[in-house]
């Protein structure tokens, strides 16, 4: 069953707008279709992760730690293709942090701790203990900004079937429904009024816009469905997708727009970011201002996936971007060092020279080859990251350091801090691959390895490259690849 458009048009004092401030508002169809076996689209889902702590023995030995979590949350199934089944649900329900730190903390896991393996399996609730007839779902897609994930489930479950509404028509005391899994528990249908129509959610990794409901939900809610009731059909609209609540307020939880979703679900694609999400463009005019924001020092220190780098201006004018591990500065030996040589041509920021990986023993220049394509593509990311957000980073001190001239311009700086903070925290992924490949290929037992004021002094230019001739040719590592170009640019 699948209700269908509906001849008469609900009219009374609930229904002024888009949608409706009571459930008056709905049809008989529209009741009726909960008692239809097709009304329960939204499943309960268990997701496992298992992490690897490392720690140390009295007798100086590394003690290996496994830690094993579990955590029920809620999708909801919203299309069927090819066989398979779509569904809608939060990033942190279907997905755990790679390495747990201050931002990305686990329960029952410590800080420092990586991630071998998850799953994420749909079953009936929290109590369901029988595997064989559990369904397992992958992630296709996810945003952790917007903190939802699109899954496929193989086959063909009960979807979603209401149309995709407008949460921009939201207003306050719109009447709404949640359908999900309060506590992983059982299913249950929650109701609550829109209490405010749009609250910006920055906390973390988020950045996304929301509205808040005060319906009463808990942690199994997150990833539900949340309807309201069209005032022009009287049919639920989906209209957001609940994900967080406030702390200390039981009825005060926020709501995903679906206004923001509505591509992710039809394109199965993250939208791209411009410049990084930071507004900086990188080309040779912003390389010069970075040059001149170091200072008299020729240095600065700026945060990147919970750890610390630098970016360093050499003699040569190239820059040296650093890297340190979770010690620093307690452990001041880098995991990653990375040459930028300077280009003469003002739409390019500069060219990758050397790359250095580092362990206990120093640093190393891995031979040609070493690289896969997946470790070259993760390069390539990762010196766009470095320069992004070196140059965010110094530009963000530098207004900082003058007076604000109005209230506006304090609180545009304010947010702008905000921002930085979640894409320093959203480097994680990256550190933890620069870490797996420093302990690949850094100086292993027996290397004798360079230490980092070799990497800082100038190298002789005797038979010494030009920065021309090493963008045209590559390096060593990121042999044959092209050299990185600013976001926008073929």
């Amino acid at each position: 069953m699948s209700p269908g458009a509906l001849a008469a048009e609900p009219s009374g004092p609930w229904c002024s707008g888009t949608y409706a401030d009571d459930f008056a508002a709905l049809t008989a169809r529209a009741r009726d279709f909960d008692e239809h076996p097709d009304a329960a689209f939204s499943y309960c889902t268990r997701s496992r992760a298992e992490y690897e702590c490392l720690s140390y023995k009295s007798d100086g030995a590394i003690r290996h730690e496994r830690r094993s979590v579990l955590a029920h949350g809620t999708a909801f199934a919203y299309k069927r293709l090819n066989g398979d089944t779509l569904l809608v649900t939060n990033d942190h329900v279907a997905s755990w942090p790679a390495v747990t730190d201050a931002q990305h903390p686990v329960d029952g896991v410590p800080a420092g701790c990586k991630r071998v393996s998850e799953s994420l399996t749909l079953v009936d609730d929290e109590q369901d203990s029988y595997p064989r007839d559990d369904v397992p779902a992958t992630t296709l897609v996810t945003d952790p900004q917007l903190d939802v994930a699109i899954l496929k489930a193989h086959g063909e479950l009960h979807v979603l079937p209401w149309k995709i509404g407008h949460s921009a028509a939201l207003k306050e005391r719109n009447m709404v429904e949640v359908r999900g899994f309060p506590l992983g528990a059982f299913r249950a249908t929650s109701v609550g009024k829109v209490i405010s129509a749009h609250d910006h959610d920055d906390q973390g990794d988020w950045n996304h816009d929301d509205f808040v409901i005060d319906a009463l939900l808990s942690a199994g809610n997150s990833g539900s469905p949340v309807l309201a009731i069209s005032c022009a059909t009287g049919e639920y609209e989906l209209v957001g997708v609940y994900h967080a609540g406030y702390v200390g307020g039981s009825a005060l939880n926020v709501v995903i727009g679906i206004d923001q979703v509505r591509d992710l679900m039809t394109t199965l694609k993250r939208a791209p970011m411009t410049a990084d999400s930071s507004g900086v463009p990188l080309d040779g005019a912003a390389r010069g201002r970075l040059a001149m924001a170091l200072g008299p020092l020729h240095e600065a220190f700026f945060p990147f996936g919970g750890q610390t780098a630098t970016v360093t201006e050499r003699a040569d004018r190239a820059l040296v971007f650093t890297l340190y591990g979770k010690d620093f500065p307690f452990d001041a030996r880098p995991t990653l060092a990375l040459e930028d040589l300077e280009v003469h041509d003002a739409a390019s920021f500069g060219a990758v020279g050397r790359v250095w990986f580092g362990t206990a023993r120093g640093l190393k220049v891995p031979p040609t080859g070493a690289l896969d394509t997946d470790a070259q593509a993760m390069l390539e990311k990762l010196i766009l990251a470095l320069r992004t957000d070196a140059a965010a980073h110094l530009a963000f001190r530098a207004a900082a350091d003058a007076d604000s001239a109005s209230r506006q311009v304090s609180d545009k700086e304010r947010k702008a801090g905000r921002a930085l903070q979640r894409t320093a925290a959203a480097r994680t992924d990256l550190v933890q691959a620069v870490v797996d490949l420093a302990e690949r290929l850094g100086p292993s037992t027996g290397d004798r390895g360079e230490t980092l004021a070799g990497v800082f002094a100038e190298p002789p230019s005797a038979g010494a490259p030009r920065p021309s001739e090493v963008a045209a040719a590559g390096s060593s590592v990121l042999e044959q690849t092209r050299p990185m170009k600013p976001p926008g640019r073929p």
